[in-house]
């Protein structure tokens, strides 16, 4: 990844630190969205195809994809 990611956590996020992270600002370029752990901002990043992402998150929503 030539770009440099934006890192932010959901605002839904504030219980203590336990979230991931993602770099939405490269979507546009790269067509990916780097995740990592919050608590390990050094650690490794995965980096999951946009539309993958986006189906993801769709599904959280609506409650397809439960803990």
């Amino acid at each position: 990844m030539a770009d440099t990611p934006v890192w932010f956590s959901s605002s839904y996020s504030n219980n203590g630190g336990d979230c991931v992270e993602v770099a939405a600002n490269l979507v546009a370029v790269d067509g990916v969205v780097p995740v990592r752990d919050s608590k390990v901002p050094s650690g490794p990043v995965l980096v999951v195809p946009a539309g993958v992402f986006s189906r993801f998150v769709a599904e959280v929503r609506t409650g397809g994809i439960t803990g």
